[in-house]
């Protein structure tokens, strides 16, 4: 008898817990304008967080973490429905062929010019529509107790003006201390570039909680590649010591983003790309961290990439919506978007982007979520 009482109870305890839900789902989001259904995918770890991906774009929908009081709330921009997402590209989504600026409107690869704009103008996240604007096949992950999900991609040869069928896939991962791993893979059949990202906006306090001003920054970089005014790299590295872009310790955005500098007004804010600090090229490590006082939640993200773009989403002037009928504002949310640097196929001085047939294009980005109480405990070096 004891045995019979028992069993319910451990069941009703795993149903309270949480445990008994599954830890990848799915659901219709929409059709697009073309046609395509779109799914949610929801990875949910066994302390309840949950990670959010819609199979248009590979956008990172939503990440649900606990603030220090126990209470739930998603910490990334979102919009009201799929068919915003459609006018408004690259919001959260994956960004490809390359993210960032390619300038002149195009590249020369191994002696030959690929065109990407017969006009020559900026060419600006692949172009559109970029890898945002497609629909990717999602492959949820089917190991007991996993929680990933795998999108993929094929872009042909010769889509928007970029050599080389590419095969391109990024896989969203939850762990139970409440890290997201993006990890992007890509082969090629002829000689291309690539630099792909994922261009989330981070608001700790949550998606609704208004502007960030007064969220800690923290990124592990010495120095910018400074902007022409056509916001392009001018292949100088601007040291970020004495200036707006010194958060080489945690400093409030607001405090920076209203200093006087050439480069901010460039920008309109902060729209950058910080050249990271790092042990080895390649290395997994640090690039940033992130607080919120008022809730005390924290962000530490690391990458394999050398450049990490720091956006504050300069453009926005409320006409955008979020789920809840938010409107969305000048820096409501700042985007950290791990990459290689901007205009790099034109900047041989730069980290070289060139994927050959044969290799595979790896890039890892790790995003943990937590809470402190103090400054010091967000930012322990």
């Amino acid at each position: 008898m004891r045995a019979l009482i028992l069993l319910p109870l451990v069941a009703t305890s795993l149903m309270l817990s949480g445990l008994s839900r599954p830890q990848v789902s799915h659901a219709p989001f929409g059709v697009t304008a073309g046609g395509e259904a779109v799914e949610r995918y929801t990875l949910r770890n066994r302390r309840g967080s949950e990670v959010s991906v819609l199979t248009y774009g590979a956008i990172l929908d939503a990440v649900r973490v606990r603030d220090r009081h126990g209470r739930w709330d998603n910490v990334v921009l979102d919009l009201a429905d799929l068919k915003a997402h459609e006018a408004r590209a690259n919001f959260s989504a994956v960004v490809g062929r390359f993210a960032n600026r390619i300038s002149g409107g195009g590249f020369t690869l191994d002696g030959q010019r690929v065109v990407l704009d017969p006009k020559g103008g900026i060419v600006s996240h692949g172009g559109r529509p970029g890898f945002s604007g497609r629909v990717w096949i999602a492959e949820p992950c089917t190991t007991p107790g996993c929680r990933s999900v795998t999108l993929r991609y094929v872009s042909p040869d010769g889509e928007n003006g970029f050599p080389g069928t590419l095969h391109v896939s990024v896989t969203y991962s939850l762990s139970d201390d409440d890290t997201l791993t993006l990890d992007y893979r890509a082969t090629t059949d002829k000689p291309t570039v690539i630099n792909l990202t994922n261009h989330a906006y981070f608001n700790l306090g949550g998606a609704t909680s208004g502007s960030t001003d007064g969220q800690y920054l923290q990124l592990k970089a010495d120095a910018i590649t400074a902007l022409s005014d056509k916001k392009l790299p001018t292949g100088a590295l601007r040291l970020v010591e004495g200036t707006p872009f010194d958060f080489r310790r945690p400093l409030q955005i607001g405090t920076q983003i209203v200093r006087a500098d050439p480069q901010l007004k460039i920008g309109g804010g902060f729209d950058h790309n910080f050249v990271l600090t790092k042990p080895r090229p390649g290395a997994l490590s640090l690039a940033a961290r992130a607080w919120d006082p008022k809730s005390g939640r924290t962000l530490e993200l690391k990458t394999t990439e050398p450049g990490l773009q720091l956006f504050t989403g300069n453009g926005f002037n409320g006409t955008l919506k979020g789920r809840a009928g938010n409107r969305i504002w000048p820096r409501d949310g700042f985007a950290l978007e791990t990459q290689h640097f901007p205009d790099s196929p034109n900047r041989p001085e730069f980290p070289s982007t060139v994927l050959r047939p044969g290799e595979t294009f790896h890039s890892v980005t790790t995003i943990r979520f937590g809470t402190a109480k103090t400054l010091k405990e967000a930012f322990p070096d």
